[in-house]
């Protein structure tokens, strides 16, 4: 199963974090004040619910790599470095996990010792570029706004989703999984 690290999860609920700071405008409108103040990571633990110590390794990854700015002091902390229009989910997601790839022959050659005999390699990494590509078309603002944007108008299209209810269900309606152990 294709899945994120708690880490990278982590990572992006935090960017969420900032980027929802970052349109609270902080500062007076007008003004040279504008930029949004920084969040330490004891705040930001605490408002998103995780440990301390794991928020601060993953901002400092995060400060590292660019995506965040640090500020010392007294009245230091993090804010994001670009607008969230500009920081897209690959990115992120490259940034605390490495490349987006469903398989290692997706990353690079040489990676897998079976690669030149395999019969499924060149499907698995044009699946990978599609994800991949999917995923640069979300951006950070996209995931923070939660309404129907075009990234995910076209998502849902492309899916054949609905988003009716929670989890994309009608009441009453079964999941696949459901429906499969009813077969049983």
């Amino acid at each position: 199963m294709f899945r994120l690290s708690k880490t990278t999860d982590y990572g992006i609920v935090l960017l969420a974090r900032l980027a929802r700071n970052a349109d609270a405008g902080d500062g007076t409108a007008g003004t040279s004040d504008d930029v949004p103040e920084p969040k330490n990571a004891r705040e930001l633990a605490r408002c998103s619910d995780l440990p301390v110590p794991m928020v601060s390794k993953i901002l400092k990854a995060l400060a590292r790599e660019g995506l965040l700015v640090s500020q010392r002091g007294a009245k230091g902390g993090y804010r994001l470095a670009r607008p969230p229009e500009d920081l897209t989910v690959s990115e992120m997601i490259r940034v605390l996990e490495g490349p987006v790839a469903l398989t290692d022959c997706a990353i690079g050659p040489a990676l897998c010792e079976h690669e030149t005999m395999c019969a499924v390699r060149e499907p698995w990494q044009l699946i990978s570029r599609v994800v991949e590509r999917a995923l640069a078309d979300v951006t950070l603002a996209d995931l923070v706004a939660g309404g129907p944007s075009p990234a995910f108008a076209s998502a849902r299209e492309l899916l054949q989703i609905e988003t009716t209810g929670r989890f994309g269900l009608e009441a009453g309606a079964t999941t696949d999984r459901e429906a499969w152990n009813e077969t049983k």
